[in-house]
């Protein structure tokens, strides 16, 4: 990508970069582009050293039941030849659990100061082209032809603070993972970010979810504005997530930043996905990885991802691997 702009100062509109010709591959990859097959050789050649490999995918029943509506995980077990064989049935939404939002997901306010109240999607998509049945336009079936694979560095910002501050990160709360606590951890754990890294945070949704009884994850489920915790909004955190040139961000978090926006006007739904095209994952299992990394004195490592084959997608289960 030598058309990438070097420094977030350096964009003619900070809110959005389309680069990619409409209804291109280009376009569908958004910043996944960056994952070239020297960057991906180079990753393989550093990280891969022990051979360990850990999954970061959570129990496709998480969350049980989903906030905002959603439909609720189905698995049904069924006879395909009675007697002889069994076939699974699963209906989900991908958004309950583990998933990369993908570029059909968030839309933002349209370029056009003309069309101020028009919300679209990355390089200009438009809701109709989503719901044409025709259009593949920035469809997650893009990634899935590829694939996401580099190098992996994770910030475990939820054993940090608890060690350095005492706190138990409560990931249903709008708890604010700061950019300096962020950066102070990447200087603890000597790790210098390289262009077309792929960013884990981890603040602990898993503990924070498995120590809730059933009536608490039911009222959770029916807010119409739930709270989670998240990396803060500002534009000191668009500037640092630029000017490193991430592929694709990702967390144990419901929603990776903090929720409901502390700073709306820097959103980072808007800016990264619809923006930049840069994937967002959520919810993903970071523990073992933490343990991992830990374990290992070393906090990168190599990352497979293989989103659903699915030319229309919204989003996807990350079907996610780390290798050490």
């Amino acid at each position: 990508m030598a058309d990438l702009p070097d420094k977030y100062d350096d964009l003619p509109d900070k809110r959005r970069y389309w680069p990619g010709a409409p209804n291109t591959r280009d376009e569908g990859l958004g910043m996944l582009r960056l994952l070239t097959p020297e960057v991906v050789a180079a990753a393989a050649r550093t990280q891969i050293q022990t051979g360990e490999r850990v999954c970061l995918n959570w129990d496709l029943e998480k969350l049980n039941p989903p906030g905002f509506r959603r439909k609720p995980f189905e698995h049904h077990v069924k006879w395909v030849w009675e007697g002889v064989a069994f076939d699974d049935e699963y209906h989900f939404n991908p958004q309950q659990s583990s998933q990369w939002d993908g570029l059909r997901h968030h839309a933002a306010p349209a370029p056009n100061a003309t069309s101020a109240d028009q919300l679209v999607f990355y390089g200009g998509t438009t809701a109709e082209e989503i719901l044409d049945p025709e259009s593949a336009r920035i469809g997650i079936g893009h990634w899935a032809k590829k694939g996401i694979a580099g190098r992996g560095v994770l910030i475990d910002y939820y054993t940090w603070v608890k060690e350095k501050r005492g706190i138990t990160v409560d990931a249903l709360t709008a708890h604010c993972v700061s950019l300096d606590d962020v950066l102070a951890i990447a200087e603890e754990c000597g790790i210098t970010f390289q262009r077309g890294d792929i960013f884990f945070l981890r603040v602990g949704l898993p503990a924070t979810w498995d120590g809730m009884g059933e009536q608490d994850k039911l009222k959770y489920s029916q807010q119409a504005m739930p709270k989670h915790a998240g990396m803060e909004q500002s534009e000191r955190v668009l500037r640092f997530m630029w000017d490193n040139h991430f592929a694709a961000v990702a967390s144990d978090a419901v929603s990776f930043e903090v929720f409901p926006a502390l700073q709306p006007e820097f959103d980072m739904h808007h800016h990264l996905l619809a923006g930049w095209g840069l994937p967002i994952g959520e919810m993903f299992d970071l523990d073992e990885l933490a343990e991992t990394c830990r374990r290992l004195g070393r906090w990168s490592f190599f990352i497979s991802s293989s989103p659903l084959n699915c030319a229309r997608g919204v989003s996807s289960p990350p079907n996610c691997m780390a290798i050490f």
